[in-house]
């Protein structure tokens, strides 16, 4: 059995070193600008569609349906209804996974690409809020409402947080350990904390969202805050990241799963999201050692790969699906269950042939003749149009973390 594994591991490497070098090619060539999943609803008249849809069922399904129509066999109609933008979602992963292959190989260039993505985020983060902060570049419809282009998510911030971090272990730049600082100061003071019941607290998805209850959201923050309370001997951090940890936990369902949200509009179970709050707790049990933690996870991971994956080992999107959907298979799935799988070797070499499997597929269905991506499989053929938030950026980072991991194994 260890043959075996050692055999497939070796496999793998091959394969991730050539999907990693064809793809960083593609990239430099490419720029750093791409389309995006929102861009048919980023506009005026994909938002009003959207919202209409979340007020009336019937009126906005067939005010949604030809959009539908047009994602599902002509996804490359993206362009005509936004523009190709930069994420900063996609620069942190763009600048970890850069900082990942730097470690790996030694390559001046790569460390080069990782401080060049950094100083971009130094230069975009959102006018208006007194610590370093970052959210999209549209308007984003959502069922509570519009949230703004330039409003902070807490679920992008512990990303940009990682990646200066990340960069500054390599850079030794004290510039960037005081933006990392400035963010986790941000996590702190700038978002909400709704109260649930002794002890266990909600945050805010942005800092004007006074009705929490997204789970991955809370399960972000813990991470900054708990991370940022060691790294900075900071205290308070610690407290408050407390109470985000018990709504996690809290929230888990008898069978492992958790909803989106804790509300009874949100109750889908899917692959990414499920992926964010494991991972999540995992980096926070790094750090804290605690049992009942441990014990979230495995309840967790048991229902991750019941339920997640089909008989072929390969990411399902739902296991519980909010609405129907257009696509078989998801790149954001691919990317996160990566990412999830290497931190949980910490505790278990359970996840590996799930890997093994997940990497195969990648390397043999995926990656196209360019370097890039497919980014979903539809009912009927793919899409293939590169999208840097979803999710080349992503898998790029998996990708050189999985490369990383490998070569300190």
């Amino acid at each position: 059995m260890r043959k075996d594994i050692n055999s497939m591991e070796t496999t793998a490497a091959v394969n991730v070193s050539s999907m990693v070098q064809n793809f960083v090619a593609w990239l430099e060539d490419y720029g750093e600008e791409s389309q995006d999943w929102q861009d048919f609803y980023a506009g005026d008249l994909g938002r009003k569609s959207k919202s209409l849809y979340y007020r009336n069922k019937l009126f906005g399904t067939i005010g949604v349906a030809p959009i539908v129509f047009l994602e599902m066999f002509f996804p490359q109609t993206r362009r005509f209804f936004y523009p190709k933008t930069r994420f900063p979602i996609a620069d942190a992963h763009f600048a970890m996974g850069y900082a990942f292959l730097f470690l790996t190989t030694g390559q001046a260039h790569f460390k080069k690409r990782a401080i060049h993505f950094i100083n971009i985020l130094e230069k975009s983060r959102c006018a208006g809020f007194q610590d370093y902060c970052w959210g999209y570049p549209f308007d984003w419809e959502t069922v509570n409402g519009t949230i703004k282009a330039g409003t902070p998510l807490i679920t992008t911030i512990p990303y940009v947080y990682e990646a200066f971090l990340q960069v500054y272990d390599i850079h030794d730049d004290d510039r960037y350990l005081a933006i990392a600082r400035s963010i986790a100061e941000h996590a702190y003071c700038d978002y909400r904390d709704i109260k649930i019941d002794d002890g266990v607290y909600s945050c805010g998805y942005q800092p004007e969202d006074s009705l929490g209850m997204v789970v991955n959201a809370s399960a972000y923050r813990a991470f900054l805050l708990v991370d940022a309370s060691i790294r900075f001997s900071e205290d308070r951090f610690l407290e408050k990241a407390l109470g985000n940890i018990q709504f996690v936990q809290k929230s888990q369902n008898e069978d492992g799963s958790w909803y989106y949200a804790v509300d009874s509009r949100r109750s889908f179970i899917d692959h990414f999201h499920t992926c964010f709050v494991l991972k999540s707790l995992i980096k926070i049990n790094e750090l804290l050692k605690r049992k009942d933690i441990l014990v979230t996870i495995e309840k967790g991971i048991d229902y991750y790969t019941a339920n997640l994956f089909d008989q072929h080992g390969l990411p399902l999107p739902f296991s519980k699906p909010p609405r129907i959907t257009v696509y078989r298979r998801e790149l954001y799935d691919f990317a996160e269950c990566i990412n999830l799988m290497e931190l949980y070797r910490t505790y278990s070499d359970r996840l590996t042939t799930f890997l093994h499997n997940v990497l195969s597929d990648l390397n043999r269905r995926w990656q196209k003749a360019d370097g890039s991506f497919r980014s979903r499989r539809l009912f009927i053929g793919w899409d293939n149009l590169p999208m840097h938030r979803w999710a080349q950026s992503q898998l790029f980072r998996s990708l050189a973390f999985y490369q990383w991991q490998q070569k300190k194994r």
